[in-house]
């Protein structure tokens, strides 16, 4: 039987088509006198002719021709500059080109000689009694511009050939043939034929890049002149030959040997029974040898040669379409155009057409031809001997092919194409332009599993990007110039007005079908999510800037289709929303230089009925700012909550963990933090709502729900554990009755899903290739009936920007009396020393039920602060920038973009749990912006509000005051200590010179 176990490891290594055809000619120098230059180049300059014909067959690197009149000449260019082949025409006199081709091997052995000679009968005899020790090769030149290109190519064939067949499998065409004039009208044939049809294969590849370096993957040709030199190249090679085509009557033992070929290909049909052989000869009676060896025979004397030529390689060498034939009659059953093809092929192939072509390596031979090594290889290992293996061959192949194809689309940017898109295609773009911030992140994402096959499979689980499309920036450009968008965009109309200019406009008709095929395709609900140019950028992210929608998955793709361009046109009309405005201002960029592109997007998740969203979704960062207990900076940090990413981005009370230490989590150490920390409620899509028009509220369509509707759902069995009200206990894992507490210990306690150790590699792997602090997002689904691992998908990676090294005696352990704040809970890490004000929340009559009020005054004080251009420290208490009202003040980025130092304070009676897991993060990280979290009345911190109150506020509303001073503040953090402190304007400590950067 068939060993069909461990295949994966047998082929799951990629080609590396960039490593092939290391070895180029790129100078040729041409020795010919004036007329033989002529009369080669009469048709145009040669140097033109070689690159015309690297043009049409889509080559790259054509070479530089430099001709020259005489040796002499020759031998002062060779001494000048580097040759990698020279190619000399001697005169029709009697010339000592020979002798001079001689002295130039001498000198520069590595340089390949090739002598081009007219063809004539008396020149035959005179280089048949020539010193050829001198040369490579002797051509006649029969005035046809491919010879020079057939000579180049041979060359560059001899010179990699060991490298490339050997290293991963590039196939050879043995041509064994004496006669100069014969091969030297055959090799331009063949070459041609060979790179037109490498040509056509490319176009299995996903990306033009790819096309250009996969035509790298073609068969080499090699030229035997004798019975000996062809012995060698079958006996080093014969594993990777795709065809032989021999004369019949050449050199053996030096002498001419009239049936050299029949017993050349005697011994090759002892060692291989099916590989394809053609003989070819000018005398009739070969034909029967050459049918009794099952080779195919070709009449030299034919005048329609070259054709014959190209249509038995085409039948026999596996090139052309692939057909499967009915053995006994010879009927076509199938014809198998691409690799898409046979994957939808073999299973329906009957067992005997199956075994007559796989007995015989058709179809290796096939996939060979198109440089699809790594299955050609595996099926060639396969030895298919009975007919009763036919199912576990169908399996083999078809199961080759997907693998194949999941490597292939893995980390590969594909042009998007319908009829090629499908459920093994993983990441494609629409558009020629730039994929914007987002789109580059994802894709990075893609090629860094790629690089790192660990996450592919550890334990089971796959870590993965979900189905991607992205439309570039250039189909944003159309769409706001065809529909004259820009007036309207740049105008200060108010966001509701903007986005009912965009809808009304029109998307290139060019799309429809290529949303049909996504749609086809993916058949799970759809993420809008923007992906603009200043998008996740190293030193300025976008983060949470503009909008991201999510459409649902219906039967009616017409419907779908009006709710995905309505999508797309409202997060391009968020690009000129006044909050992005805004932000452009605070980041001193200019609106009309950014671009959109536009992310499409497979939701992660599975549907409950009229709602749908992933097991889990969360945010993880490299570089920990709160570190407890043993842990340390360097460990990360993970925020995770159930359902979709948005209630993190909100400021949610999601789970922290370190993935280093996903045992010691904070919120869970005790029952009453279990019981008030942890989350209860989660968003999920609405499958239900089909309103007409799009809202710029892009969560229109989301359903924040309590945390029993999961538990109707039966999604939370590995996510909770139950608190029993009686034994006043909380017991690991979900059990009917009592309080279900979003802990994820069945995942972090117990590792019912290796989340934690993935989490860590995605980490460490995502901040050593981006070589600085990463923040990723991801979700993902738990094991169930149709997915049996569950599956980990990583959404987004965006870097931290580098902090200052500051020295550890910078933060000084100074007196309450000389600081306005302290923290033992600061994020950032440097010295500011040009803050002049601070803008601080009133404590005394503080009530949450204000904090929406209060999120306006501070709108319109921070927009002060952006005109004047100026800074200043933030003070208040609860989360800033939380949508729950309760939780704290809910003020989005813009509204406080000009603060370098944001303080959480807890009152007496208002003690929320730090944030850390909005958007917020990244903005302040990458703008150098301090985070205070003080707890004074547990002696965590402290801030001398007494102190401001003595000074006249500049500003002074219901619930804010605005103080400045004459003398700066001077802000000090040590973020891996995580202490942090404001001084009083005037108290002067060393080393406050430094810059005033965190």
């Amino acid at each position: 039987m068939m060993d069909t176990k461990n295949f994966n490891q047998l082929y799951l290594k990629d080609t590396s088509f960039a490593n092939l055809m290391q070895k180029r000619i790129f100078n040729v120098l041409l020795i010919a006198s004036r007329y033989d230059a002529f009369m080669l180049e009469e048709d145009g300059r040669v140097d033109e002719q070689i690159f015309f014909e690297y043009v049409s067959l889509n080559l790259s690197s054509p070479p530089r021709v430099k001709q020259v009149n005489n040796f002499d000449h020759a031998f002062y260019e060779l001494s000048s500059k580097r040759y990698d082949l020279v190619i000399t025409m001697p005169g029709i006199e009697k010339s000592d080109t020979f002798e001079q081709c001689k002295n130039i091997k001498e000198k520069y052995p590595d340089i390949p000689i090739v002598v081009l000679t007219p063809f004539s009968r008396e020149v035959s005899q005179r280089i048949g009694n020539e010193d050829l020790s001198g040369v490579d090769y002797v051509f006649s030149w029969l005035g046809n511009a491919d010879l020079l290109l057939a000579i180049i190519k041979l060359i560059e064939d001899k010179m990699n050939a060991e490298e490339d067949i050997k290293s991963v499998g590039v196939q050879m065409i043995l041509l064994v043939e004496d006669s100069i004039r014969f091969y030297s009208s055959i090799l331009p044939h063949l070459y041609k034929f060979v790179l037109k049809q490498s040509q056509i294969f490319s176009t299995e590849a996903l990306n033009e890049h790819e096309q250009m370096l996969r035509m790298r993957g073609r068969p080499k040709i090699k030229l035997a002149r004798t019975y000996e030199e062809a012995i060698a190249i079958y006996n080093k090679y014969s594993n990777n030959v795709l065809g032989i085509v021999s004369d019949v009557s050449f050199k053996h033992n030096g002498v001419k040997d009239k049936k050299a070929g029949i017993e050349f290909c005697s011994y090759v049909r002892e060692h291989d029974e099916f590989v394809p052989i053609i003989i070819e000869s000018s005398e009739i009676e070969n034909q029967t040898m050459a049918l009794n060896l099952n080779a195919c025979f070709l009449d030299k004397n034919s005048k329609k040669l070259p054709v014959d030529l190209r249509k038995t390689i085409l039948r026999n060498f596996g090139f052309g379409d692939f057909e499967f034939v009915d053995p006994d009659s010879g009927e076509v059953l199938y014809t198998v155009r691409n690799l898409k093809d046979l994957q939808n092929t073999i299973m329906s192939v009957p067992d005997d057409s199956l075994y007559f072509h796989g007995s015989r390596n058709h179809i290796s031979r096939w996939l060979y031809s198109r440089a699809m090594f790594p299955i050609a290889e595996l099926l060639r290992r396969k030895a298919f001997t009975d007919i009763s293996e036919s199912q576990e061959v169908r399996e083999l192949i078809f199961n080759a092919i997907v693998q194949y194809r999941k490597m292939k689309n893995r980390g590969v940017v594909a042009v998007f194409k319908r009829d090629r898109f499908d459920k093994y295609s993983n990441f494609a773009r629409i558009g020629q332009g730039s994929l914007g911030g987002k789109g580059r992140g994802l894709a990075f994402i893609d090629s860094l599993i790629k690089r790192h096959p660990i996450l592919e499979d550890y334990q089971g689980v796959n870590v993965t990007v979900p189905k991607t499309v992205v439309l570039c920036t250039d189909i944003f450009d159309e769409f706001m110039e065809a529909n004259n968008l820009y007036q309207v965009a740049l105008s200060d109309l108010p966001d509701d007005q903007i986005l009912r200019y965009f809808l009304r406009a029109k998307l290139p008709d060019k799309l429809i079908e290529d949303f049909l095929a996504f749609f086809d395709v993916v058949r799970r609900p759809i993420a809008i999510r923007s992906s603009s140019l200043l998008e996740d950028s190293h030193y300025q992210p976008f983060a949470g800037i503009y909008s991201t929608y999510m459409i649902p998955y219906l039967e009616d793709k017409y419907e779908m289709l009006r709710m995905l361009s309505d999508s797309i046109k409202g997060v391009y009309a968020s690009v000129f929303y006044a909050d992005s405005k805004a932000y452009m201002t605070a980041t001193s960029n200019v609106i009309d230089q950014e671009k959109m592109a536009i992310i499409l997007q497979e939701v992660v998740g599975t549907q409950y009925d009229d709602r749908y969203y992933p097991s889990f979704s969360g945010v993880g960062r490299s570089l920990n700012y709160y570190p407890i207990n043993d842990e340390k900076a360097e460990d990360g940090v993970v925020d995770l909550a159930v359902g979709l990413g948005k209630y993190i981005v909100d400021g949610g009370r999601s789970l922290r963990f370190s993935p280093k230490h996903p045992r010691n989590v904070l919120q869970t150490s005790t029952l009453d933090l279990a019981l008030s920390d942890t989350q209860t409620r989660f968003y999920a899509l609405d499958l239900k709502n089909m309103q007409e028009s799009f809202s710029v509220d892009d969560s229109f369509n989301l359903l924040k729900l309590h945390m029993r509707e999961a538990e109707k759902d039966g999604s939370l069995r590995l996510m909770v554990s139950t608190f029993d009200p009686y034994d006043q206990i909380m017991r690991d894992g979900y059990y009917d009755g009592g309080r279900k507490v979003v802990t994820f210990a069945n995942i972090l306690q117990h590792d019912a899903f290796p989340l934690a150790e993935l989490l860590s590699m995605m980490l460490e792997f995502g901040s050593k290739e981006m070589g600085r602090h990463v923040e990723i997002e991801f979700a993902g689904t738990l094991p169930s009936e149709e997915n049996k691992q569950g599956t980990l998908y990583w959404l987004q990676i965006r870097p931290i920007v580098d902090t200052k090294e500051m020295r550890d005696d910078e933060v000084f352990d100074l007196p309450d009396e000389q600081t306005i704040l302290k923290s033992n809970s600061a994020l950032g890490h440097g010295i500011m020393n040009d803050l002049y004000h601070i803008v601080y929340v009133k404590t005394k009559d503080f009530s949450s039920s204000n904090n929406m009020l209060i999120a306006r005054e501070i709108e319109k004080i921070n927009r002060r602060f952006v005109e004047k251009g100026k800074n200043y420290i933030l003070v208040g208490p609860g989360r800033w920038g939380s949508s729950d009202t309760a939780l704290g003040i809910p003020v989005k980025w813009p509204h406080i973009s000009n603060a370098r130092l944001i303080v959480e304070s807890a009152l007496k009676n208002y003690r929320i749990e730090p944030s850390q897991g909005t958007h917020f993060f990244q903005n302040l990280t990458s703008f150098g912006v301090g985070y205070f979290t003080i707890n004074p009345f547990m002696n965590d911190g402290f801030f001398d509000e007494a102190y401001l109150e003595g000074f006249e506020a500049e500003e002074e509303t219901r619930f804010l005051r605005v103080i400045q001073f004459e003398k700066p503040v001077v802000v000090k953090i040590n973020g891996k200590k995580n202490i942090g402190l404001v001084l009083k304007p005037g108290i002067v400590v060393e080393r406050t010179e430094n810059t005033n950067t965190i």
